[in-house]
């Protein structure tokens, strides 16, 4: 089913939706849907997730391996 099939039928069960609940959960989920997280966490994580990013691109990272063996134990 293409998409736009797809999007016929999601239309067509909304239209026949009569519990009010759950046509407000639909709503509440296509509201959280279209948030984007990165506006949500604060600075001083986007500071953080930056840095690790630039030193991710000077070469600096841990290869996950070397991490997964690292922190096996606790998993």
């Amino acid at each position: 089913m293409n998409i736009q099939a797809q999007k016929i039928e999601l239309v067509k069960m909304i239209l026949n939706i009569k519990d009010k609940n759950v046509l407000n959960n639909f709503i509440q989920l296509v509201k959280v849907s279209k948030e984007d997280w990165w506006d949500k966490i604060s600075d001083s994580e986007r500071v953080a997730i930056e840095e690790g990013l630039a030193e991710l691109d000077k070469g600096l990272g841990i290869p996950h391996k070397e991490v997964m063996k690292k922190y096996k134990k606790w998993l």
